[in-house]
């Protein structure tokens, strides 16, 4: 408030001062106007033409009784009386206009004495007596009063709202601790209740103690046995019992994880078997080019094995060049970097010209020209089996299986046959053929990326398929068509058969030869090795063995016997996909000559 009545203050003093200053200029100028009306003779002839600036009025002043106030308007020519006969007087020039009297270099409004004899122009007769005066310093004065009372009312303005808001925080600050009396009352409520709470739950526990010391003392005589004979022989019983149980379930454990850890070995030590085996390793990760003359080899060397070294660390394959043979061969576990440095290597021995650089451009066009085949072999095996909205990803995976092999079998004609054999089971059970086809088309994706990561392919293909957004029943074939994971729709078990299914058929799994003819000897071997036996035959691509034993040697009893004992030999010293049956066949041929 005290900051307002200073304010009002000084926009008084400054109203004050121009009502001062006003009346000490309008003084000022009646005086001036005075002299100038001295100098003026009394029979003025006409009067010359005055323009007047814009001013602002001012109020009339006295004047006296000899002269009659006249105002002269802006530009227009006063008229002048008729002519007189005697001699006219010559008019004086007018007098000089000082600068308070004249704004921007414009005609000032003078007031002229002139008797009261003289007769005065009509329109002068009904004027008001006013004379338009300009005044900077009254305008400035008045502007500057203005923006003071605008800034005082605006300070004022901004006070009273800056009251307002302190108000209102202040009303809010009141209400905030009346809620937080009440909080505080209310919990010290809550604290004298829990306090009783407390004090009457003691109070019960003493009592509950008492009353259990009461019941012990009494069972103690009951019994004869003090509190803590009684707790040995109890826990005694217990510990006898707790003995006898847990010896069954560490025997039972004993044997489910004999029988688990069994089969897990088996499983492990075949994969390892399957995937880094030296015979098979041997036969499934090389490929060899056959060289039309030996002095192909020194060209392929290179001066200092700089062109081998190059392709070689260009590629990521191993070359290896055998003495005495017109061939070489390329090593690697990675099928699509075996096939890519294969079909380099035939383009420079047909391009001839083999140096480092020309390597380095050969296996990139080929790298390319690979990339565009593996999307094009995917998408033929989607197409084939009717499977749509693949991710580009998961087709280019599926054209890498082209390059895998497992046992010999193609593992991209492999999963078609399973797609096929999973839609067509599928439709017979009243479950969505499409869904089972997409099951077995991608349950072995994971074998073509587990040359590149560590993990098993169920594993890499169940990874994969969630990353590209497969649903959790395609997933799960990919994970569960193996033994060892939650099964969790048909679909799986579908994918499961059919893989077995695929991979059992006759001729599916190829091996050469010699592999071949070694593998169906060593059956045949072990089932002449029997006592009793005389012939064995393997039958079906060694899928199935027929025995064929003596029958005055062996009875019928003992047929499923050596049955049990030939599988048994077999599993444990012969390698080989999927399973082999064994067939024992007793003739009894009784022959009588008749003379």
């Amino acid at each position: 408030m005290s900051l307002t009545l200073l304010v009002l203050l000084v926009i008084i003093v400054i109203i004050i001062t121009a009502v001062l200053a006003l009346g000490l200029v309008s003084v000022l100028r009646r005086g001036r106007q005075r002299s100038a009306l001295a100098g003026i003779s009394q029979d003025p002839g006409p009067l010359p033409a005055v323009a007047v600036a814009p001013t602002i009025p001012v109020p009339a002043m006295p004047v006296p009784a000899a002269v009659t106030p006249v105002t002269i308007t802006a530009t227009a020519p006063v008229p002048t009386p008729a002519p007189r006969t005697g001699p006219k007087t010559p008019v004086p020039p007018a007098p000089r206009t000082t600068p308070d009297a004249v704004v921007a270099s414009a005609p000032v409004a003078v007031p002229v004495p002139v008797p009261m004899s003289a007769p005065s122009p009509p329109a002068a007769a009904t004027a008001p007596p006013v004379v338009a005066v300009s005044d900077p310093l009254l305008v400035t004065l008045r502007s500057q009063a203005s923006e003071l009372l605008a800034q005082a009312e605006g300070r004022q303005a901004a006070l009273r709202a800056r009251e307002q808001a302190l108000d209102q925080r202040q009303a809010s600050l009141d209400r905030t601790l009346l809620a937080q009396d009440a909080r505080e009352a209310q919990a010290r409520a809550l604290e004298q209740e829990l306090t009783e709470r407390s004090r009457a739950l003691a109070q019960r526990q003493a009592a509950a103690v008492a009353t259990a010391a009461g019941l012990d003392a009494r069972l103690a005589e009951i019994a004869g046995l003090s509190i803590t004979d009684a707790k040995a022989q109890l826990l005694a019983a217990l510990d006898a019992q707790l003995l006898s149980e847990q010896a069954a379930v560490l025997q039972k454990r004993e044997r489910d994880l004999t029988a688990r850890s069994k089969e897990l070995g088996i499983e492990i030590v075949s994969r390892a078997i399957q995937r880094y085996a030296a015979e098979h390793t041997a036969e499934s990760t090389t490929a060899k080019i056959t060289l039309a003359d030996e002095e192909l080899k020194g060209r392929i060397i290179g001066k200092e094995g700089r062109n081998i070294k190059a392709f070689e660390q260009a590629a990521g394959v191993d070359i290896i060049i055998e003495e005495g043979q017109p061939a070489i061969s390329v090593s690697c576990f990675d099928p699509v970097r075996r096939e890519i440095a294969r079909r380099a290597l035939e383009a420079l021995l047909e391009d001839g010209r083999i140096h480092p650089a020309r390597i380095e451009e050969v296996l990139i066009k080929v790298t390319r020209d690979l990339d565009l085949e593996l999307t094009r072999r995917g998408e033929e095996a989607a197409f084939t089996v009717e499977v749509s909205g693949l991710h580009p990803q998961l087709v280019r995976l599926l054209g890498k299986l082209h390059f895998r092999t497992s046992y010999g079998q193609n593992v991209l004609k492999h999963t078609v046959e399973v797609a096929f054999l999973c839609g067509a089971m599928a439709s017979d059970l009243g479950l969505d053929p499409r869904l089972g086809r997409r099951c077995g088309l991608l349950h072995d994706i994971g074998k073509a990326i587990d040359h590149e990561q560590e993990g098993s392919h169920p594993q890499l293909g169940y990874e994969a398929l969630k990353r590209y957004h497969e649903s959790e029943i395609v997933a799960n074939a990919a994970l569960a068509h193996h033994e060892g994971h939650e099964v969790l729709s048909a679909y799986t078990v579908l994918a499961a058969a059919a893989d077995a299914i695929s991979a059992a058929r006759p001729g599916a799994r190829a091996e050469n030869v010699e592999r071949h003819i070694k593998r169906l000897q060593q059956l045949e071997d072990i089932a002449v090795s029997f006592k009793g036996v005389q012939k064995a035959y393997a039958v079906q691509a060694g899928r199935e063995l027929r025995v064929i034993v003596n029958g005055h040697t062996l009875s019928d009893l003992e047929l499923p016997k050596v049955a049990r004992e030939i599988a048994r030999r077999i599993e444990g010293e012969v390698q080989f996909p999927g399973e082999v049956k064994v067939t024992v066949i007793r003739e009894m041929r009784q022959i009588v000559v008749a003379r």
